[in-house]
């Protein structure tokens, strides 16, 4: 996407798009001012070209304070606009925002929302057990917004990426279910939900085996075959489960080769047939037996699979942080956190995530041809066939 920017070798905070001097990439922070802290962004490619861009703000997720709030780039501007609340429950933490478009024009803003923390509430206890899924819409490109209506009041729904229009109209939303324990998530389940009727109704499909993995992002590869890949909340790899009845069944979810330190990961179907997903290329275990937090996540990878998701051998990185690396040393990189991606109708690859320990909102517009760069081994170790970055 061609936009006006500006050539800077620092950083500004005003939602001013500039270029990265060293990788070429189109870069923004969004403008985050009066909140303490973000984070969980979500973004949308309108029609007419403007991009939205939904995220949680607050104090401290959790907290009764923390709401939606959503920025927009209008198209040809340079600059993100000042962030503008949109939810409106004083009571709850407001958080996980996804932005869908309906095929008329209508966007739904979809988030969850959850009781508060109080200085009684355990340390290890999620009060996610307590969240229920809301909507609101817009019919006007998200200039003004409807009503909040509840979408899933399961206690404990819980969700993070869109949902998804399948090729024979389906609508199918990965949710996660968490439950009143102490097991700091690791409970949670994978759950799809499925509407055939434009979201007017659902019904639930549990993912088999899914505990502790969750944050399902799903991808039609073919008429009624679907993949997902999933978050780990034992901080060891990025897991895959396969649809091949356009999501009514699913397969128990395997490990891919990818590492996960429990924390979100987005991935889509680009243009090309391939998939690209962005994550942190961090791993902290090799076995499910224990959830874990790592405070580390940095830095931030986009990588390309051209075998739905079973290997990745076209990878780049996105965000180096602070550039500290090594088991005892890489604690000392900031956040750079749960990024999102999505593929603009001119094929610019959008990528946005929570950057420098939650204080804004990075933006980075790439191409697939700058993931895969420009030299390809091809014929490596006796195979033919292999392809190998060189």
């Amino acid at each position: 996407m061609k936009r006006n920017a500006i050539a800077l070798n620092t950083l500004t905070t005003d939602g001013r798009l500039y270029t990265n001097p060293i990788t070429g990439a189109l870069e923004s922070l969004l403008p985050n001012e009066p909140f303490a802290s973000c984070h969980a962004v979500d973004l949308l490619e309108l029609p007419n070209g403007d991009i939205l861009a939904a995220w949680f703000a607050g104090s401290r997720e959790g907290y009764a304070d923390i709401s939606i709030v959503l920025s927009r780039l209008d198209k040809g501007s340079d600059r993100w606009t000042e962030p503008v609340k949109v939810s409106d429950d004083e009571t709850r933490s407001e958080q996980n925002p996804s932005l869908f478009l309906k095929d008329d024009g209508e966007i739904w803003l979809v988030y969850t929302a959850q009781l508060s923390r109080t200085p009684e509430t355990k340390p290890n206890f999620s009060l996610q057990c307590t969240a229920e899924i809301r909507v609101k819409k817009s019919f006007d490109n998200g200039h003004t917004w409807s009503a909040t209506e509840t979408l899933f009041s399961r206690p404990g729904s819980f969700c993070r990426q869109k949902i998804q229009k399948l090729s024979n109209g389906r609508w199918i939303f990965g949710n996660w279910i968490c439950f009143p324990d102490e097991t700091r998530n690791g409970s949670n389940i994978t759950v799809m939900q499925i509407s055939d009727d434009e979201g007017k109704s659902w019904r639930e499909v549990v993912v088999p085996e899914s505990a502790g993995r969750v944050h399902a992002n799903i991808l039609e590869m073919g008429e009624g075959h679907l993949v997902a890949l999933l978050r780990s909340r034992f901080a060891d790899f990025v897991y895959r489960s396969v649809s091949n009845d356009n999501g009514d069944t699913w397969s128990v979810p395997e490990r891919t080769e990818l590492p996960n330190n429990n924390s979100s990961i987005s991935a889509i179907r680009l243009q090309s047939g391939a998939i690209a997903m962005v994550y942190n290329p961090v791993g902290f275990s090799y076995s499910s037996d224990k959830t874990l937090w790592p405070d580390q996540r940095c830095p931030v990878e986009v990588g390309i699979s051209e075998d739905e998701g079973m290997t990745w051998n076209f990878r780049r990185i996105v965000e180096n942080g602070e550039g500290f690396t090594g088991r005892w040393n890489d604690i000392n990189n900031r956040r750079y956190e749960y990024p999102v991606m999505m593929q603009c109708a001119d094929g610019t690859i959008s990528i946005a995530y929570t950057w420098g320990g939650r204080k804004n909102i990075k933006y980075v517009e790439v191409t697939e041809d700058w993931i895969r760069g420009a030299k390809v081994l091809k014929g490596v170790d006796g195979d033919p066939q292999a392809v190998r970055h060189y």
